[in-house]
């Protein structure tokens, strides 16, 4: 198996690697100039080689704003956000290995975990709880990132499956904000209305607010034959300070 993502510290580059040679594939890195560096620098060798499945890591932007209705396994994509347009032109390419390889596109909720969560914001004096009535966020825990890899490789497709990474119980991100204070025994941070926070907010931010949907993952479970261990944010913070208790 080839596994991929953009090297950085602590990770070693997979460019030596004969991916001619790779039965299976993961790939995590985002798209460069529209194309994916995976299939840049290895398309040809896995396409001639002996590939029988690729994942790909995608986002569920590529649904755009459905003013908070759900998207499933089945729905048309529709990107409002440039970089989100790329990833659904990277899955295409991802698409096309098919049929001689099976291909999971996973379109992936936003990421939380370990140093990654309202937790950490709270604890490093950044959490804010911002007031947005019914603009809610689909999440999934890092660890069932990691599940949904593993039990998709055990069953690969036999042509091109959508997977959805997403928990059970989208919410809006002052709600997140509330239980990690609960679980630190701390207050939560004041409410702040969303008109002032988009004040200090990135192009970047912004663009993350200017969607709202909420996204399904009940065809991803039964088509893998699993549950995530973190259904919601609840049980996926508590884990979080597990975690960190346990270092201490």
């Amino acid at each position: 198996m080839l596994a991929s993502r953009t090297p950085g510290p602590g990770m070693v580059s997979f460019a030596s690697v004969d991916a001619g040679t790779a039965d299976a594939v993961v790939a995590t890195a985002p798209p460069d100039g529209g194309a994916d560096p995976v299939l840049a620098a290895h398309g040809e060798a896995l396409a001639r080689g002996r590939l029988r499945h690729a994942i790909y890591l995608s986002t569920t932007g590529i649904y755009g704003d459905r003013a908070g209705a759900w998207v499933d396994e089945a729905t048309e994509p529709r990107p409002m956000q440039p970089r989100n347009a790329a990833r659904l032109a990277v899955e295409r390419q991802w698409a096309a290995l098919a049929p001689d390889a099976g291909v999971d596109l996973c379109r992936v909720a936003g990421i939380y975990g370990p140093g990654r969560s309202a937790i950490d914001e709270l604890r490093a004096g950044r959490g804010r709880r911002i007031e947005k009535p019914g603009h809610v966020f689909s999440r999934i825990h890092r660890d069932d990132i990691a599940r949904a890899a593993i039990a998709a490789l055990a069953r690969p497709p036999a042509g091109v499956r959508v997977l959805h990474l997403a928990d059970d119980l989208p919410a809006e991100p002052r709600a997140v904000t509330e239980e990690a204070a609960r679980l630190l025994g701390i207050a939560p941070p004041p409410l702040l209305p969303f008109a002032e926070a988009a004040r200090a907010m990135s192009p970047m931010a912004l663009s993350f607010w200017a969607e709202n949907r909420r996204v399904s993952s009940a065809a991803t479970k039964a088509a893998l034959g699993i549950a995530w261990v973190c259904p919601t944010y609840h049980e996926g913070l508590a884990a979080i300070i597990r975690e960190a208790c346990s270092f201490l």
